[in-house]
């Protein structure tokens, strides 16, 4: 058994056949001293065995370039207000927002013969559509020494516990600062460059795992550093991914074969994932497993939904979500929650909590918003304490969510 801490300073060798388990205290600012719940410093455990190749749950990446679209707005809409860029998304299935919005900005929509190029552009009842969607344009990750928080180090993986607000991979709009940037720095690699559609295959926050083709090299410190990759054959480096907002614990493969082995392990299940999070309202019951296919909302793109009744698999993906009550906080009001993931869908732990009625707090996009939180806040709490408890909920500014532990 090997014992790592959180600040990253213990760093020892594996055989290539490994076996890890990590463990990190959630920032202070996921509890707001909420809870006394004591967290056991970051472990990890190397020893033989098979290792295994990543998961990708996320949907299918297509290329839309050069994609038209000529068509009237239905009469159905009524009078209220709909975004130019929020109609073309809706009529064209499985394409991000963002494409939409880039093919707007560079003067490929026309309505009613007019070029428009504003994404808010309200558009009504008859109005002709004329759209083609943009090509993507290539991508570069350049190296930024951004300071990581590094659990576990070896020439096959690095561990790294990210901090909230960090982006993992670039994307449209959002190219630096992000953690690849970071990476790409530490392990001494030069610019990237790949296209958009082999980046994500939407450009707003999801959870968990994805096929990136980034290339991280076959090593790190202390050897001799190669990017060996061809200009049109960058390969794999990121194995999975978390939420811009979600802090926790994410492994990163520093060559082919490890990449491919712990695929295998996040396809397989074996990953062995715990989360944390503060929940508005305690779960009923208190522990459980919740089995609820995960979709896209189709009233909102950006946000998942849990489908209950007949599904149709090309919208709604099996999940599977453990979950137990550690802590009951401020008379119930709201409860320190940990989750164990059997698959890995996008928003999974999130969605499944508002199924549950119990969404997470500051996850604004799922419900746990600052004005719920504090109607459930303040009769379970003195007067004396509201002026407290409004400064506390107004410093919410992402879903109180940890990735706790990695196996």
């Amino acid at each position: 058994m090997l014992s790592f801490h959180s600040c990253g300073c213990c760093r020892v060798s594996a055989s290539r056949a490994f076996q890890f388990q990590f463990q990190t205290a959630p920032s202070p600012s996921l509890f707001l001293s909420a809870t006394s719940y004591k967290f056991r410093s970051a472990t990890a455990s190397a020893a033989s065995g098979s290792a295994g190749d990543s998961d990708s749950d996320g949907e299918p990446k297509l290329n839309f370039s050069g994609v038209r679209l000529e068509e009237a707005v239905d009469s159905r809409i009524g009078s209220g207000k709909l975004r130019l860029d929020n109609w073309i998304s809706s009529r064209i299935n499985g394409i991000s927002r963002a494409r939409v919005q880039s093919s707007i900005k560079s003067g490929l929509v026309h309505v009613n013969g007019r070029v428009v190029d504003k994404v808010s552009f309200n558009v009504k009842s008859g109005d002709e559509i004329k759209c083609t969607i943009a090509e993507l344009q290539n991508l570069r990750a350049v190296p930024q020494n951004i300071p990581l928080d590094i659990v576990y180090e070896d020439e096959h993986v690095l561990v790294i516990n990210k901090p909230a607000h960090m982006v993992v991979h670039p994307a449209p709009g959002n190219t630096s600062g992000t953690l690849v940037n970071g990476i790409l720095h530490h392990c001494n690699l030069p610019n990237v460059e790949f296209s958009k559609d082999e980046a994500l295959s939407d450009t707003e926050d999801s959870d968990d795992e994805f096929n990136s083709y980034i290339s991280l090299a076959s090593s790190c410190e202390g050897l001799n550093s190669r990017l060996s990759v061809a200009s049109n054959s960058i390969r794999p480096g990121i194995v999975h991914r978390l939420d811009k907002g979600t802090s926790g614990l994410l492994v990163v493969a520093k060559d082919e074969h490890s990449h491919m082995k712990l695929s295998e392990q996040f396809k397989q299940r074996t990953i062995k994932r715990l989360y944390v999070s503060l929940t508005a309202g305690v779960p009923t019951p208190v522990a459980g497993r919740v089995e609820v296919p995960v979709g896209r909302d189709t009233n909102n793109r950006i946000r998942m939904t849990a489908v209950t009744g007949p599904v149709n698999s090309k919208k709604a993906r099996y999940a599977a979500s453990r979950y137990k009550v550690i802590e009951i906080l401020a008379g119930g009001s709201c409860s320190l929650v940990e989750w164990k993931l059997e698959t890995g869908r996008t928003h999974q732990i999130r969605a499944h909590a508002k199924y549950l009625g119990v969404p997470l707090l500051g996850d604004e996009l799922y419900g746990g918003t600052k004005s719920m939180v504090l109607s459930l806040l303040r009769p379970r709490t003195p007067i004396s304490l509201h002026s407290k408890i409004v400064k506390m909920v107004s410093r919410l500014d992402r879903p109180c969510l940890h990735a706790w532990t990695l196996g």
